[in-house]
């Protein structure tokens, strides 16, 4: 068994012994030090490539855009009138939820690059229209500018950072989902071909 170097080792349970420090196990099936330090230098390279600015910089934008829609989704639940109303107001709500929910993600990315936060908040409009069919094209307005910001972090971070590429990727298919089952809320009875190509693009 070849001399471990210096640093804190134990034995695993199949008595061979191993190098916390490295996670290199010395024995006939350990990890070389080369094949080890190879990883290592290759994330290394990976980390220093990614333009940490830009992605935080997306990050704050992306967190504002959903807190952004947590006021706007319960806004519009609030001003819903009529024999509907109850699983239009519980729809919304559950929106307002979800955008939460995407706002605590992008918060919980950006602290983990060891940054801060923004306290800012993306656009809200008014337009003084509650008409349902108006709340819901507001609704694919917004979702799609909140859909832009996904796709330039997965362009900043792609071939970077696993764990922020797959983020956005999975952002992307949710936020995609959603701006479908927006459309066919809009479309009318009996109405195959979408209700707004040119706000999905």
């Amino acid at each position: 068994m070849a001399a471990a170097p210096p640093g804190f080792e134990k034995q695993d349970v199949e008595g061979r012994c191993v190098h916390v420090e490295l996670g290199e196990t010395f024995g006939e099936s350990g990890l070389s030090r080369a094949r080890l330090g190879s990883m290592m230098g290759s994330n290394l390279r990976t980390t220093a490539n990614m333009d940490k600015k830009a992605v935080v910089d997306t990050l704050n934008r992306i967190l504002e855009m959903e807190l952004a829609g947590v006021v706007r989704y319960t806004h519009y639940s609030l001003m819903v009138f009529g024999p509907y109303r109850l699983p239009i107001v519980e729809w919304l709500r559950a929106q307002a939820d979800e955008s939460l929910t995407h706002a605590h993600q992008a918060g919980e990315m950006i602290t983990q690059l060891g940054e801060h936060p923004s306290l800012a908040m993306g656009p809200l409009l008014e337009t003084h229209d509650h008409d349902i069919e108006a709340i819901l094209r507001e609704s694919l307005e917004h979702e799609r500018a909140t859909l832009s910001f996904y796709n330039d972090l997965r362009r900043l971070v792609e071939g970077e950072s696993v764990m922020l590429e797959e983020y956005a990727r999975q952002m992307l298919a949710t936020e995609e989902q959603h701006l479908g089952e927006v459309d066919r809320m809009l479309r009318k009875p009996g109405d195959v071909a979408t209700a707004a190509m040119s706000l999905m693009g």
